[in-house]
């Protein structure tokens, strides 16, 4: 009801907000709630070789990403890709790009979708930002945005000025994107510290990341980082937009 409230404001509905979410999740072992592929009581190998990998020692779970984005696309969710992730049994999905609300009702309903397909595998979802202590990647949901003030010509300064904005609200915006988000952003494993905003072209540490494409273009969408991966999509999705479009410093 809250973002519904948001996307309706003729200011947002005007400026056409796009997103694209990067849905992150660990797929676990049912009845010792240990990542799959992860030998019982130990470790697998450290990371480096599982991001986006292939192979039957570095995919673990793919029969069941491939079932659920084939799923997500017969449901008429606009899922537009799936990769391993960093660390081996976590995976990822994205959606988008979708405007307005419905890119937080596509997530919500991938989600549901997932956790169906994981039903029948034997195998459990989690949505925790850091299920593995350690020296392991967490989960996020890193929310690409854009504006169609950001994807016109000149569109970078505004881009700019967004982040400005996203930067003075930094504390609201973290105490509402996820639950147990303060294990996951530590400022290692490609995050920024908790306490901490900073922004960059490619910088994969950040709180938000600009592509090198949009900075040579002159133009085009963002990345929010800091979103954990069980937060809440009407909450950020219209949480972001209210900051960059209605929100006056």
């Amino acid at each position: 009801h809250a973002a519904a409230k948001i996307f309706s404001d003729p200011s947002v509905a005007a400026e056409e907000t796009w997103y694209g979410i990067e849905q992150e999740y660990t797929l676990l072992q049912k009845d010792i709630k240990w990542p799959v592929g992860w030998p019982v009581g130990g470790f697998p190998g450290p990371q480096g070789p599982y991001y986006c990998g292939a192979g039957a020692d570095k995919a673990f779970g793919r029969d069941i990403v491939d079932s659920h984005y084939k799923a997500c696309l017969y449901a008429g969710i606009n899922v537009s890709g799936t990769n391993g992730e960093v660390m081996p049994g976590q995976w990822e999905f994205q959606v988008g790009p979708t405007v307005g609300i419905a890119a937080a009702d596509q997530v919500w309903v991938a989600r549901y979708i997932l956790e169906r397909i994981t039903e029948l595998a034997g195998v459990v979802l989690s949505l925790d930002p850091k299920p593995i202590p350690g020296d392991w990647n967490g989960a996020g949901a890193h929310t690409n945005y854009s504006t169609k003030s950001m994807r016109e010509d000149g569109g970078y300064e505004i881009i700019k000025k967004a982040i400005e904005k996203l930067g003075l609200r930094h504390k609201e915006h973290i105490s509402a994107y996820g639950e147990g988000n303060e294990r996951r952003l530590t400022g290692k494993h490609e995050t920024a510290d908790i306490n901490t905003f900073l922004w960059g072209v490619a910088n994969r540490g950040a709180s938000i990341r600009v592509g090198r494409d949009t900075e040579q273009a002159g133009k085009g969408y963002f990345e929010d980082r800091r979103p954990a991966s069980n937060m809440d999509p009407y909450t950020v999705t219209s949480m972001i937009a209210e900051t960059t479009i209605l929100w006056k410093p």
